[in-house]
C-alpha cells in the first residue's frame, strides 16, 4: 500500500465514521425500535406509589420560590408526594426561602460547602421516603402531569428509570439554531433507543428512579443523568423515555450558555469514558454499542473530521477529491459565515456552524477534563 492508498483509506474510513455516528446510528436504532418494539407497560394506579422530588439548589434565591410553587401543583396526590430540597452550600436566601415551605411538606438539607449536584444526591436521595425518587433541577418548569405521567410507567416492573422530554424555547442566533436540530435528533435517538431496549442516559431536568435502585455517586461526577440510569441498565432494569412527561427551559440555546454547559456535559462524556470502560465490554451489557454510537462516537468525531479534511486536501491531486475538497470548504464557509452573522437565521448557514460549534465544543470538552477543570464535580 503506497501512500496514496494509505491517505484513501484514512480519508473514507474518516467520512464512514461521521456518516455511521450523525446518520447510520440513528437510521439503525429507529429501524430496530420500528422491528422488534419492547413497549412497556404504563398506567395510572388508583394507589399511586409514593413520591420523593429531589432538587440540588445553589444560590437560587430568584427562582426557588416559584419552582417549589411549580411542584407542589404538580397533578399527584399531595399526602404521596414529598419534596426534598439540598441546598449546596447556598450563600444567599436559598435555604431561607425553602424553609417557609415546612409546613407544606419541603424538607430541607443543608449542604455545609459547596459540593457539586452529585454530592447533593447521595445526601438527599438516601433521606428520601419515597419508592420513586423524581430528579429535576431548579431552573425548568414541569407540567401539571409531569410526575403522574413519570411514575405511571414503573408500574412494569422492569423499568428501573424514566426520562422525561425538555422542551428549550428557540435559539436567538443562527448558531443556535443549529443546535436546536441537533437537540430534536437527540430526542429522535432518545425515543427510538427506550423502544428498542433503554435510552443511555436520561434528561438530568426531569428523570425518576426507583428509590431502591441508586447508588451513591463520586462526588465529582459530572453526568448523573447518565451514570445513574446506566448502573441501573447494567442491573437488568430497563431506562425508559416518556415525551408526555414535559420539563420546559426558559433559556433559549444561545451560543454563550450552550458554550458553558456543553463544555460541562462534554468533558463529563471522556469522564465517563475513562471512568466506566466495563461500559463497552459486549459480555458485560448488550447496550454497549449504543453507549459507543450516541455517546463516544460523538466526543471523537473531531478526530474523524480533521483526518477527513487533512486527507483529502493531500489528495487534491485526483479529480474526484479536489471536488470533495472544495465541497469540504465550503462547508466550512458556511459555519464560519454562521459564526459571524449570528442574526441571520436560516438553515444553510445554521445547521453547518452549529455542526462545527457542537464539535468544537468536544475539542474544548476533552482540553477542560485532561486538565481537571471540573475535578471538584461543581456546576
Amino acid at each position: 500500500m503506497d501512500q496514496t492508498d494509505l491517505l484513501q483509506l484514512v480519508f473514507w474510513l474518516s467520512l464512514l465514521a461521521l456518516g455511521y455516528t450523525f446518520i447510520g446510528y440513528p437510521v439503525v436504532i429507529a429501524l430496530l425500535s420500528w422491528t422488534w418494539p419492547k413497549p412497556g407497560l404504563k398506567r395510572r394506579l388508583e394507589t399511586p406509589p409514593s413520591v420523593s422530588v429531589v432538587l440540588a439548589a445553589g444560590n437560587e434565591e430568584e427562582r426557588i420560590v416559584a419552582r417549589l410553587e411549580n411542584l407542589l401543583a404538580s397533578d399527584y396526590p399531595r399526602e404521596r408526594l414529598e419534596i426534598v430540597v439540598v441546598s449546596d452550600g447556598s450563600t444567599d436566601r436559598t435555604a431561607e426561602m425553602v424553609s417557609g415551605f415546612a409546613e407544606r411538606g419541603v424538607r430541607l438539607v443543608r449542604m455545609g460547602d459547596r459540593s457539586g449536584k452529585a454530592a447533593c444526591l447521595n445526601a438527599g436521595v438516601p433521606l428520601a421516603k419515597g419508592e420513586i425518587v423524581v430528579l429535576c433541577d431548579a431552573r425548568q418548569r414541569f407540567a401539571p402531569e409531569t410526575i403522574a405521567e413519570l411514575v405511571a410507567n414503573f408500574d412494569d416492573g422492569r423499568v428501573g428509570a424514566v426520562s422525561g422530554e425538555l422542551f428549550i424555547e428557540s435559539a436567538e442566533s443562527g448558531v443556535g439554531g443549529g443546535v436546536d436540530l441537533y437537540w430534536k435528533l437527540e430526542k429522535f435517538i432518545r425515543e427510538s433507543e427506550a423502544r428498542f431496549s433503554s435510552v443511555i442516559g436520561a434528561t438530568g431536568a426531569v428523570y425518576a428512579i426507583r428509590r431502591n435502585l441508586f447508588e451513591p455517586l463520586p462526588v465529582d461526577t459530572l453526568l448523573d443523568d447518565v451514570v445513574i440510569p446506566m448502573r441501573i441498565a447494567l442491573r437488568g432494569y430497563r431506562v425508559g423515555f416518556d415525551p408526555s412527561a414535559p420539563a420546559y427551559d426558559p433559556q433559549t440555546t444561545d451560543p454563550v450558555r450552550e458554550k458553558r454547559r456543553k463544555l460541562r456535559t462534554l468533558a463529563g462524556n471522556f469522564q465517563m469514558l475513562f471512568r466506566y470502560p466495563g461500559w463497552l465490554a459486549p459480555w458485560r451489557t448488550g447496550l454497549w454499542w449504543q453507549v459507543l454510537s450516541h455517546k463516544y462516537s460523538r466526543v471523537i468525531a473531531p478526530v474523524f473530521m480533521a483526518a477527513m479534511l487533512v486527507s483529502n486536501a493531500l489528495l487534491v491531486g485526483i479529480s474526484i477529491y479536489r471536488w470533495i475538497f472544495a465541497a469540504q470548504c465550503g462547508f466550512y464557509l458556511l459555519a464560519l459565515l454562521g459564526a459571524l452573522l449570528p442574526g441571520v437565521k436560516i438553515r444553510l448557514l445554521s445547521i453547518p456552524s452549529g455542526f462545527v460549534f457542537l464539535n468544537l465544543m468536544s475539542v474544548g470538552g476533552f482540553w477542560n477534563y485532561a486538565r481537571g477543570v471540573y475535578r471538584q464535580g461543581r456546576w
